[in-house]
């Protein structure tokens, strides 16, 4: 990815996932980097972080995404998640 603004290293949660930035009257598709990180000394919360390759945007400039989370709220989108995948296991097993 050209112009990377999140750094990627062996410790990035997903260094190469597929991923869409979708707007009013545009659809892009891209690879893109998530990662999940917290503070290293006083954890007060955690950081969900999206970048998509800018090289395969039309639409957009570089730019990357975060969310700041409570402890609850990363639980919360934890439980979602594996929820999630285990209907998509589910779904597969039939």
């Amino acid at each position: 990815m050209p112009d990377r603004l999140l750094k990627v290293n062996a410790y990035t949660t997903l260094d190469l996932v597929d991923a869409t930035a979708r707007g009013h009257d545009f659809d892009n598709e891209a690879l893109a980097v998530l990662n999940v990180t917290a503070p290293r000394e006083g954890p007060d919360h955690v950081t969900l972080q999206l970048e998509l390759d800018n090289a395969q945007l039309d639409s957009l400039p570089a730019h990357a995404d975060e969310v700041t989370l409570s402890a609850t709220e990363a639980r919360t989108l934890a439980d979602a998640l594996y929820s999630y995948a285990d209907d998509v296991d589910d779904a597969g097993d039939r």
